[in-house]
């Protein structure tokens, strides 16, 4: 409900500005076309016609604010945001026509039709008049298009402040008219024209400004060094390899990014979420609120052990792999693992999806040149357990086959249960905190296997080792 009030506020903000920037061009484009004709002034008409036009542009503006905050829907999936440019396209056609007209009018006064200028107290108050309004909305229209990062506000704040600067040029010529009136200077009537032609250069730097804006905003122009740093930004997120495409595009205030990064193909599905996620954040961080778009590709690192390499096969081939063993015989590597296969498959279904794990293995990793694989089942149904057993007499013979495992500071919590009538066994093992992982595991391997030499009744046997600092607490 916040977000949805905070959207309300934006566009009715944008909208009354808008909307008052079409009163005040009204007033003033009538102002100048009266005090125009009276006074004969091209300078003074040629602000007319800008003004006439910055209406129109205004007009534009205020229907292109009202259309691009709409949400994206089923025929415009990324918005409409791309209205705010296209009206800010259509207000640089727009005064380019003004220059056109202004210097057909100027230079056909400078050469070959002269015009008689009458200044007045009228067009000095008039223009001055357009100057502080131009101050006003411009000011105004600027605050509410940097709030919002609206284009088309941008453009019609461009507009008006520059508008000050040709209505200055304006009253400047009308002054030298006069002033060539009082000291019999004649060459000072052509002020105006030559005012009219300032005008004109104005106009045409302002559309230049907007055409490179707006052009590049419809071809979906990336913004100048936002695009590197994404990519630098990208690669500081631990677990990506490479950034293998950056695409921006705008659409109104909106930004919407399509980033494309390896990782390594031994990531799994959440870890790689999680990446994709740390990205898009990143990527915001450059560009506020923008939507985010992360396709992630797996890829082998530089760092690859052949471990990973055989679990990447398996990995691709929606597999689990696990207690790999790797063999040098005579420099030729024999590989021994274990895989999990679905308990329903049948014993020739199993055999043939090995097989193929087996080919692929070899063809990805040629130092390999013999696999031998051990095919488990992967439970597929829960469990029924028969209830606890309690056996004191087992506890104590499986402490004693404890003892010729010096290693082992303590073993604690056996519990003994019955599942569909065979004997399952769990328990924790506490040894040396710097004791190798592999020789842990070794000792996990040998002790289970003690363990059913002691108690032949038992089908599985699970031990957990925790280290001896973490027994203490």
């Amino acid at each position: 409900m916040a977000e949805s009030v905070a959207t309300a506020g934006m566009r009715q903000e944008k909208k009354a500005v808008a909307l008052n920037s079409i009163y005040a061009a009204v007033a003033i484009t009538l102002l100048k076309a009266m005090v125009g004709m009276t006074t004969g002034s091209l300078g003074i008409l040629s602000e007319a016609a800008h003004s006439g036009l910055d209406l129109v542009a205004a007009a534009i503006t205020y229907f292109s604010v009202r259309v691009s905050d709409k949400p994206a829907d089923a025929d415009h999936q990324y918005g409409h945001g791309k209205i705010e440019s296209f009206s800010a396209f259509l207000e640089t056609g727009l005064l380019l026509l003004t220059c056109v007209w202004i210097v057909y009018e100027a230079l056909k006064r400078l050469f070959f039709h002269f015009v008689h200028i009458e200044p007045s107290i009228w067009a000095f108050a008039v223009m001055g008049t357009s100057i502080v309004v131009d101050y006003w909305r411009s000011r105004r229209l600027r605050r509410i298009a940097d709030k919002y990062d609206s284009q088309a506000l941008h453009a019609d704040a461009l507009h008006f402040s520059t508008d000050i600067w040709s209505s200055a040029v304006v009253i400047l010529g009308l002054a030298l008219v006069l002033a060539g009136r009082w000291y019999a200077r004649p060459e000072l009537a052509k002020a105006d024209a030559i005012a009219a032609l300032c005008v004109a250069c104005i106009v045409v730097y302002v559309s230049w400004r907007l055409a490179r804006q707006t052009i590049d905003a419809l071809l979906d122009a990336a913004p100048a060094g936002v695009r590197n740093r994404i990519i630098e930004e990208v690669y500081r997120v631990n677990g990506v390899l490479e950034v293998d495409r950056v695409r921006i595009r705008r659409g109104g205030s909106h930004y919407f990014a399509d980033v494309s990064v390896a990782m390594s193909r031994n990531v799994t599905f959440q870890k790689s979420e999680q990446v994709s996620n740390e990205v898009a954040a990143r990527i915001r961080a450059v560009l506020p609120d923008a939507d985010v778009v992360v396709n992630a590709v797996s890829r082998a690192s530089r760092q690859e052990s052949l471990f990973d390499r055989i679990r990447a096969v398996a990995t691709r081939n929606n597999l689990n792999v696990h207690d790999i063993s790797v063999q040098d015989l005579g420099g030729s590597l024999h590989v021994e693992q274990h895989v999990e296969l679905d308990e329903k498959l049948s014993l020739k279904e199993a055999h043939d999806r090995v097989t193929r794990l087996e080919s692929e293995m070899k063809e990805e990793v040629a130092e390999i040149s013999s696999i031998l694989t051990h095919i488990e089942s992967e439970p597929a149904t829960i469990e029924t357990s028969d209830g606890l057993v309690r056996a004191p007499g087992f506890e104590d013979r499986l402490q004693q086959v404890r003892e010729g495992f010096p290693e082992v500071v303590d073993m604690h919590d056996l519990v003994f249960k019955r599942v569909g009538g065979r004997l399952y066994l769990s328990l924790h093992c506490t040894m040396n905190d710097d004791l190798p992982l592999s020789r842990v595991h070794d000792i996990q391997t040998t002790m289970e296997s003690r363990f059913r030499q002691e108690l032949p009744e038992l089908f599985r046997v699970l031990i957990h080792p925790e280290p001896q600092t973490d027994n203490r607490r």
